[in-house]
């Protein structure tokens, strides 16, 4: 009897190759899915290359006053500017919803010289 019930949940060879099929089929499927997971910063580029920028309030106070360093500018001082514009309108956006930016030095200032390979660009976030 103990025969029989083992014999009888056996799967035929066909079976498990579509069952293999189907696992590999929903297995690609993911592939988006998990990528989202690893890299949660996305890469823009400028000027053709991806910079590293990073907008950080000046005190905790007044945090719609706020700096941007960009890295890398060596690649390209255009793509560098623009990326700095870019860091700080995402900084603004996300502390007041507003893209509107004031700069004290930014990224179209003719004096912006890049230092140890950064430039760094200063402005408020206003309404």
């Amino acid at each position: 009897m103990i025969r029989t019930i083992v014999n009888s949940q056996r799967l035929s060879p066909a079976s498990i190759a579509v069952l293999l099929v189907a696992a590999t089929a929903l297995s690609a499927c993911g592939e988006g899915f998990r990528d989202s997971f690893r890299n949660k910063r996305t890469s823009v580029a400028f000027d053709g290359f991806v910079f590293k920028a990073k907008a950080k309030e000046v005190s905790k106070d007044a945090r719609d006053h706020f700096t941007v360093s960009v890295s890398r500018v060596n690649q390209s001082l255009n793509g560098a500017r623009q990326a700095g514009a870019h860091e700080a309108v995402k900084y603004c956006i996300s502390e007041y919803g507003t893209s509107n930016v004031e700069w004290v030095v930014g990224p179209e200032s003719e004096g912006l010289i890049p230092v140890d390979d950064k430039i760094q660009l200063e402005g408020f976030c206003r309404p």
